[in-house]
């Protein structure tokens, strides 16, 4: 049975994009050593959230307890999730493909679609070539792999983006109109997306086993016989696109968070400001690491009794530089601070996330300034990984070592015990000096 559209390869190019055990993906990225490694994350939940590769081949599934995980390989590493850092990766994620076309459907943390078609001449090349240039342009910045369908409709992209998921790898599979009957062919028909089980017990009870199969019943039978939504499936599994694609870009989610609770409470104004110093000093480091740079903060002051206070600003332009976001905060934090109140936490969100851009050039040298600073926090964040991230910090956190010093001596003797190579330089004081040249 001949389907529509076989006269051309794709009457539309619609990508699915799929991370590749996105998660665990995401920290055998940004943990060299857990590289080829069997990693599993949910440990907070008591199951398995994500696995990597490695894992996968030892047979380990998603909600496997993580009891019988540690039972039976104890060798596999279990950590727990880390969405902050997942939601930070999909924010780049869906600005990398952006950079491709307009028209992305971020459909989960994992996963998007993307219209292409008539973009062969602005990209100089093929359909299948500007999918392998944007796997590429993932893999590289992102240093996890994806899965890449490319078909005339949304389902059959996804078919294409899970085609070798199945045999364990990840790659880039183009389905066109021709092609279609091939593919659907040795699909289970429950393997189709937006196809559920009850679904498949229903069709297998008229003789529809494969996609194949109910691609070719007549429309007459799809019509009389399921909803309007399998209808739309027979269509898309046709070649015909029956899903649009919602490109439009919601509200940025993506956020920062940085919080610490510390005891005993106190009132102190300025050993308050000292640990909110460093919640934005840790907060802004996260954002470097992610390339990503804020455009507005939020921050809270939390009780004794468990009441939270807070206020947002919206800065002059994004960034992520401590000092920068400090000089915000401070005006803040003074009309949320009451004098006769107790705290117990501090904290500050940096939200409405953007990937860095270089800087424009202007008539009054700022963005000189703005990469000096950069090279500045470069460095500040390349002693960090080496002696760890609280050896160098912003100056006023000074003082939050001295009360920690004050009220827990002895411990504080222990851990510069431990940590007898470790210098706390206040990198502010350098900047005068550094910003003059």
């Amino acid at each position: 049975m001949s389907f529509p559209h076989a006269h051309t390869s794709f009457p539309r190019a619609i990508v699915h994009i799929d991370g590749d055990s996105f998660f665990a993906s995401c920290e055998q990225s940004r943990e060299p050593s857990l590289a080829g490694k069997p990693v599993v994350t949910g440990m907070e939940r008591g199951i398995a959230s994500s696995m990597s590769l490695e894992a996968k081949k030892l047979g380990i599934t998603r909600a496997t307890s993580i009891a019988e995980i540690k039972k039976k390989f104890p060798h596999v590493i279990i950590i727990p999730s880390d969405y902050e850092t997942y939601s930070l990766l999909s924010a780049r994620f869906m600005d990398i493909v952006r950079r491709y076309t307009p028209d992305v459907e971020e459909y989960g943390i994992d996963e998007c679609f993307a219209d292409i078609t008539g973009l062969r001449r602005a990209h100089r090349t093929s359909y299948e070539n500007i999918c392998l240039k944007i796997q590429k342009h993932l893999t590289r910045d992102l240093n996890c792999t994806f899965s890449i369908g490319l078909a005339p409709s949304k389902t059959l992209a996804k078919v294409g983006s899970k085609w070798k998921k199945s045999d364990g790898r990840s790659g880039f599979t183009a389905i066109s109109t021709k092609a279609i009957p091939e593919y659907l062919t040795k699909l289970p028909i429950g393997d189709v997306w937006n196809i559920g089980p009850q679904t498949t017990a229903f069709l297998h009870k008229y003789g529809i086993h494969t996609a194949y199969q109910f691609a070719s019943r007549e429309e007459s039978w799809i019509r009389n016989t399921v909803n309007i939504n399998f209808y739309q499936t027979w269509q898309e599994l046709r070649g015909t696109p029956a899903l649009q694609l919602s490109v439009q870009k919601g509200a940025n989610t993506h956020s920062i968070q940085r919080v610490r609770t510390f005891s005993p409470p106190s009132n102190d104004p300025q050993f308050l400001l000292a640990k909110l110093t460093e919640n934005i000093d840790v907060a802004c480091a996260r954002a470097r690491r992610y390339n990503s740079e804020a455009r507005d903060i939020s921050l809270f002051l939390k009780t004794q009794d468990f009441h939270y206070y807070s206020m947002k600003a919206r800065l002059s332009r994004p960034t992520n530089f401590s000092h920068e976001i400090a000089d915000v905060a401070v005006p803040l934090f003074d009309k949320l601070y009451q004098r006769c109140t107790l705290y117990r936490a501090t904290g500050v969100t940096l939200s409405n996330l953007s990937v860095v851009e270089n800087a424009q050039q202007d008539l009054f040298g700022t963005h000189l300034k703005i990469e000096k600073m950069g090279k500045v926090y470069a460095s500040v964040d390349t002693i960090g990984r080496k002696y760890g991230k609280h050896s160098i910090h912003v100056g006023t956190s000074f003082l939050h070592t001295r009360r920690s010093c004050d009220n827990h001596r002895e411990r504080q003797i222990e851990k510069m015990v431990t940590n007898q190579r470790k210098h706390k330089l206040g990198y502010p004081l350098l900047l005068g000096e550094f910003l003059s040249e």
